[in-house]
């Protein structure tokens, strides 16, 4: 009888323990490129440096709040670029929680400026190529 109990305890744990701490941010990073609201922000900061950072700090305002937000980027670096402290980016947001956001996602950049450095870049090598 209390192995029946114990291997259904195991059971219940298994079924409800959910997803991993990764696949909930990554579940949260989807829905709010896919469903956020966006509005203009600011970089604020970039630690452990702007050439790499882990975590990128930002600021926006909604309806006279300001929010000052922070997101874990280090499992996004193919996605920052040349990441710029005190220049302006997109931010989404939950328009129900206004204080859940992001800057960057798989499929959403709002660090614009990074995406038109690459853009440039690409620009010049093509001209390079074509001069040669």
């Amino acid at each position: 009888m209390a192995g029946v109990a114990a291997a259904g305890g195991l059971i219940f744990w298994l079924a409800t323990r959910g997803p991993s701490p990764e696949v909930r941010e990554q579940l949260r990073r989807q829905k709010l490129a896919a469903r956020g609201r966006i509005v203009d922000g600011m970089v604020t900061d970039a630690t452990p440096s702007e050439s790499e950072p882990a975590i990128i700090l930002y600021e926006y305002r909604i309806a006279g709040v300001t929010y000052q937000c922070g997101q874990d980027v280090s499992r996004l670096a193919g996605f920052i670029g040349d990441l710029r402290v005190d220049m302006p980016a997109q931010v989404r947001y939950d328009p129900y929680n206004p204080a859940n956001s992001i800057i960057v996602a798989e499929t959403w950049n709002g660090l614009w400026h990074t995406q038109l450095g690459a853009i440039r870049q690409a620009e010049n090598d093509i001209v390079k190529t074509s001069q040669t």
